[in-house]
């Protein structure tokens, strides 16, 4: 009976580590999101300097994977101090009011080898809107088990500032030329938490 136990307690903590192996930071210091708009004939660049996130992977149920990632607004970088004090106030994200951006998967959909799809919701300036990301796994996969060190290349139709209010006032844009649609530009390297 003892030594039932034991297996037992040796098999359940077998499949904790397994599940655990399959959890992975994102790693702040090696990712990029960023970002970019057209405005007349020149195009404006920025990234977020700071942001964190969980992915949860399942390689016999990929479906059952899902992805965490929190982005704080305040670390925006547009090359231009003075533009980036602009975009931070409360006439365009309001950063003290909303200090993050937060994503949250609600399906995913494995569409090739290294490839799936990630349906989730969205929260910026106070408003939640649906989105579809195309991730692709660039990191070798080895035969058993998940790679330490992950590197996925994210993708996305373009988001439009109007849907969550990030509008300057009608003068301002009129003036300024800035296109509606913002593309991200996401690159995500991940650690394995089992490390």
């Amino acid at each position: 009976m003892k030594l039932q136990v034991v297996a037992t307690a040796a098999a359940i903590l077998a499949l904790t580590q397994s599940a655990r192996s399959d959890t992975y930071k994102i790693d702040n210091a090696h990712s990029n999101i960023g970002f970019s708009v057209h405005q007349f004939l020149s195009v404006t660049h920025g990234r977020f300097k700071r942001f964190s996130g969980t992915i949860e992977l399942d390689r016999e149920h990929p479906e059952r994977s899902s992805v965490r990632a929190r982005i704080q607004v305040d670390s925006i970088d547009t090359g231009i101090r003075k533009r980036d004090q602009h975009l931070l106030s409360a006439e365009f994200f309001d950063a003290a009011k909303y200090p993050e951006i937060i994503f949250r998967s609600r399906a995913v959909k494995q569409t090739g080898a290294q490839s799936g799809d990630i349906e989730g919701d969205l929260t910026l300036h106070g408003i939640t809107k649906p989105v579809l990301l195309h991730v692709k796994l660039v990191s070798p996969l080895p035969a058993n088990g998940l790679p330490s060190h992950s590197h996925w290349q994210v993708t996305t139709d373009p988001l439009k500032r109007g849907d969550f209010n990030l509008m300057f006032s009608q003068t301002a844009e009129t003036i300024s030329g800035i296109s509606q649609d913002v593309a991200a530009k996401i690159d995500i390297e991940a650690t394995s938490a089992a490390d």
